[in-house]
């Protein structure tokens, strides 16, 4: 199934913060490891042409589409690949690029992806329950719950989802698995709220549980701890990475890895602290209440 085009609406998250950080300039080649449907890569092809080249890289082949068709109302001069970013030295190669001059990832699920039902993304949308970023991948967040046992299942739940209730909720989800089978989005969400005391918090109590699974599906925390490892090798000096994420799992890996390659005198690190939306921001983009900017710079 294609993304519909009309419709289709995706705000880019700290879209002038991106810009200030990773000061994309003309003639400038430009790695985006997260383009989705090309918000912040048509911002940054307004920077860099006319000799400009942006390359954008996502899991999620129907969004690329999308991006296509953004992109395409530029001047500029772009290139797409389906790809996981922790493959981004095949993805240079195949360009032709030996390094770039700015880096920009923007983790997580898209909004596109989670407001589409059929995605499975999202517990407050009735779906199946698959959460593959890249659907010509094998694995759904259903096969996931299939195959783990309980103890297992606790584990991701604790390890990706950071859940305080991960014993609770994986007894009760493979009970349920057992007895009726877990198919769908809300069945689980509703599995995940019959265990969990829900208090005084305003956070839906499946939201961990949704995380942790869509992480483990993915892989997420691993292509990041990758493409970390050696994107380095492919910047020019000056060159700049800014990586926004949206939890405290994914902010923990780009900050050591920051200080790391500092320490190393291979990065210099431009945000002391990481950058937040502002308040303006946040009620204009619900969804963008818990992102958090990072940038670095080749040494």
């Amino acid at each position: 199934m294609e993304y519909p085009t009309i419709g289709l609406v995706h705000i880019p998250v700290l879209a002038e913060e991106v810009l200030n950080y990773l000061q994309p300039q003309s003639g400038h080649i430009i790695l985006d490891g997260t383009v989705g449907n090309g918000g912040h890569a048509m911002k940054i092809m307004e920077k860099i042409q006319p000799r400009g080249l942006l390359i954008g890289i996502d899991k999620d082949r129907e969004i690329l589409q999308v991006a296509k068709q953004t992109l395409s109302k530029t001047e500029g001069t772009f290139k797409l690949y389906h790809a996981d970013y922790s493959e981004v030295d095949e993805v240079l190669h195949q360009a032709g690029v030996d390094k770039v001059n700015g880096v920009l990832l923007d983790l997580g699920a898209s909004s596109v992806q989670f407001d589409q039902a059929e995605r499975g993304f999202s517990f407050t949308k009735e779906g199946p329950l698959d959460m593959r970023m890249d659907r010509s991948a094998s694995g759904t967040a259903q096969d996931l719950i299939r195959r783990l046992s309980e103890r297992e299942l606790e584990t991701v739940l604790k390890k990706y989802g950071e859940e305080r209730w991960s014993r609770r909720i994986a007894r009760a989800v493979q009970r349920e698995e057992r007895e009726a089978g877990i198919t769908s989005t809300r069945q689980l969400a509703a599995v995940v709220e019959r265990v969990v005391p829900r208090g005084k918090s305003k956070i839906h109590p499946a939201t961990r549980v949704f995380q942790a699974l869509r992480i483990a599906v993915n892989k997420e925390l691993e292509s990041l701890e990758v493409f970390l490892g050696k994107i380095h090798n492919y910047m020019m000096t000056g060159a700049r990475i800014v990586i926004i994420s949206f939890h405290s799992l994914e902010d923990r890996i780009v900050k050591k890895k920051f200080i790391e390659r500092a320490n190393q005198e291979v990065f210099k690190i431009l945000t002391k602290k990481p950058v937040t939306p502002c308040d303006a921001e946040m009620e204009k983009n619900v969804r963008c209440r818990s992102a958090k900017l990072r940038a670095a710079e080749r040494s």
